[in-house]
């Protein structure tokens, strides 16, 4: 019987042998040094935040993996030997492969900063990093101050996780503006505020010089590069993003670049071993998607595509159009499509704020064509469904801005603000466009 052997319980790995038991009586094996299961990442921060226990964020019961015939392994891979198709690992014994598929996620970033790897000094990506943040943030009582190194998603989170617990974050960010290589600068003001707001000690446009420690290997301040304020602490959250998780394949025959290289199938160069999630790296990138995606949904889909190809119908991953969520605090965030930091030459930008600093569209469109491209939507839902059929149809930002009330996800006794934007949109660039009734027969007819 073919053995296909995965490499990481992340939604890559765990979707794909999901997949791949539904089509096929292959034995598999999922191998894992994190956690006995697999569990939802992107649940921990409401772990910490007592939302829910951990077990909680266990989809399947413990069960469920015996009874569909899915075998788990806990253990740390070492290496590959691809040659004699098996897995070297740390504990000293071996598992050999017919099919392996690498779906490893990735690791917080280090940038060698001196005691980088004191105690309480973490990342928040594993679940030993919650471990780590109860065992020293448990109360702020124990952690007097958090200092938050790295203005990203994670970052954030971070942030709002330790202020669920009232104890004091000082927040570093080395942009002069909140995630402002990635969000326009009205967006990003508005996080600032967002920040702020929440009693988060926001320091922008500084860099981390070192991290001190006491005489028992504990981290007990931050130094800061431009200024050389030195800041007492008791927890140090390292979030300046992260980077594919492959150390591990350095001497193996398997190419990587900053992930494992793959082409359009999630195939690397060596023949039956794939990679998918967030350690793949396309060897080229997939329309203006980057070649790495550190995203929830795309590694689900990369997990469904190498499990078809495994169970042989060979098909070509396609994540589609880029779409993306997050929680900015209390700020719900999407976008759809594109909307740059900077706009380029052929585009124009359309940008409505509410007047209370808490809500915002920005839709970016070709100013010659009259194309939609994209929008980013802060503190309004919008539906997924429709941005999707908007722009696989190329339709103008005149069709998206008239069908508002289509897009808007919203409740129904919630208060809308369809006819305030069009009517800026209207003044600002001498049009006459009437806002729709709401009709999902138009979405998907």
């Amino acid at each position: 019987m073919e053995h296909i052997v995965i490499i990481g319980n992340g939604i890559s790995g765990v979707t794909a042998a999901r997949h791949i038991r539904k089509n096929s009586d292959k034995k598999i094996t999922i191998v894992s040094a994190e956690t006995d299961y697999f569990f939802s990442r992107t649940a921990l921060m409401y772990v910490y935040m007592g939302h829910m226990k951990f077990e909680h964020t266990q989809p399947y019961e413990n069960w469920f993996w015996k009874k569909n015939r899915i075998e788990l392994k806990k253990g740390y891979v070492t290496s590959i030997d691809s040659n004699n198709k098996s897995l070297n690992f740390a504990e000293g014994d071996t598992l050999s492969y017919d099919k392996l598929i690498i779906a490893t996620g990735s690791k917080p970033n280090k940038f060698g900063w001196p005691g980088q790897d004191l105690d309480g000094v973490m990342g928040m990506y594993h679940k030993q990093d919650l471990d780590n943040l109860e065992k020293y943030a448990p109360n702020k009582n124990v952690c007097k101050r958090a200092v938050i190194v790295g203005g990203g998603l994670i970052g954030i989170e971070l942030a709002e996780m330790l202020h669920s617990r009232h104890i004091p974050v000082t927040f570093l960010v080395r942009e002069n503006s909140f995630w402002n290589g990635v969000l326009p600068e009205g967006e990003s003001a508005m996080i600032n505020r967002e920040i702020l707001r929440s009693n988060i000690d926001l320091r922008l446009g500084v860099n981390l010089k070192e991290i001190k420690g006491d005489a028992n290997g504990k981290a007990t301040s931050i130094v800061i590069a431009e200024t050389g304020e030195e800041i007492q602490c008791d927890v140090v959250g390292l979030t300046a993003g992260v980077s594919p998780n492959v150390d591990f394949l350095k001497d193996s025959d398997i190419e990587i670049g900053r992930g494992v290289k793959v082409n359009r199938f999630l195939e690397t160069n060596v023949k039956e071993v794939y990679a998918i999630g967030d350690c793949a790296e396309q060897h080229e990138a997939i329309g203006s998607r980057r070649p790495i995606e550190a995203v929830w949904y795309t590694g689900r889909m990369m997990g469904e595509t190498v499990a078809q190809t495994i169970c042989g119908n060979k098909i070509e991953y396609k994540p589609g159009h880029w779409f993306n969520s997050a929680k900015f605090i209390d700020i719900e965030y999407q976008t759809y499509g594109w909307v740059w930091a900077q706009a380029k030459e052929n585009e124009s930008r359309f940008y409505w704020e509410h007047k209370d600093g808490t809500k915002c569209i920005h839709i970016n469109y070709d100013k010659n064509t009259r194309t939609f491209i994209g929008i980013n939507t802060f503190g309004i839902r919008m539906r997924h469904q429709f941005f999707d059929k908007i722009l696989t149809e190329k339709r103008s930002v005149e069709h998206v801005l008239e069908h508002l009330a289509d897009a808007n996800f919203d409740p129904e006794f919630y208060k809308l603000y369809e006819q305030e934007i069009v009517a800026k949109f209207n003044q600002e660039n001498g049009t006459n466009i009437q806002l729709k009734k709401k009709s999902w027969k138009r979405i998907f007819a």
